[in-house]
């Protein structure tokens, strides 16, 4: 496909790569296994929603929260959780969004792309580096899914998450 030029906010003139991520040679599972990752099976909501929409090619994964020996991963980035315990907890969950994304879909090799990532830090109102925290997550998906891991990302400062958790990502993927 070609570039796609698009005209931003400022008058100016981008142009966008509208290519295609090349396909994996290596089996997902075969990239989980040599990471020593087990896919975890899907958490029973605690609220009112469900753990994944599919509509069209797109599956929406609602919220993770970090998990740490199967309990919320509680805490503060700057205050009592450094970035680097911070990026642990996102490559956490990132597992665990994988664990529902194969249930959602049945097979992970299905992917074509991995479209979006959208992560909140529990962090102090000084704490910079959310940015950081959330590499855990999508350096993980990078090796996962090579460059169909590649995602368009967000993340954000929240001053609490959910049963107090320092991480909480979600997630969009494409379908073959």
């Amino acid at each position: 496909m070609p570039d796609e030029q698009i005209r931003g906010q400022d008058g100016l003139h981008y142009s966008v790569a509208c290519t295609e991520p090349a396909r994996n040679t290596m089996s997902v599972y075969d990239k989980l296994q040599s990471l020593n990752i087990e896919l975890p099976p899907v958490a029973v909501p605690a609220a009112a929603y469900v753990p994944f929409v599919q509509t069209g090619k797109l599956v929406f994964l609602s919220g993770h929260i970090a998990k740490k020996d199967g309990k919320p991963w509680v805490g503060q980035l700057g205050k009592n959780i450094s970035t680097a315990e911070g990026q642990q907890a996102a490559r956490a969950v990132a597992i665990d969004l994988l664990g529902t994304l194969h249930a959602a879909v049945g097979d992970l090799n299905q992917v074509k792309r991995i479209v979006k990532v959208m992560s909140l830090v529990n962090s102090t109102g000084d704490f910079t580096e959310q940015h950081l925290v959330t590499n855990g997550c999508s350096e993980l998906l990078g090796q996962v899914f090579g460059a169909a891991g590649a995602h368009a990302r967000s993340a954000f400062g929240v001053t609490q998450i959910p049963l107090g958790a320092c991480v909480e990502i979600e997630l969009i993927a494409e379908l073959a």
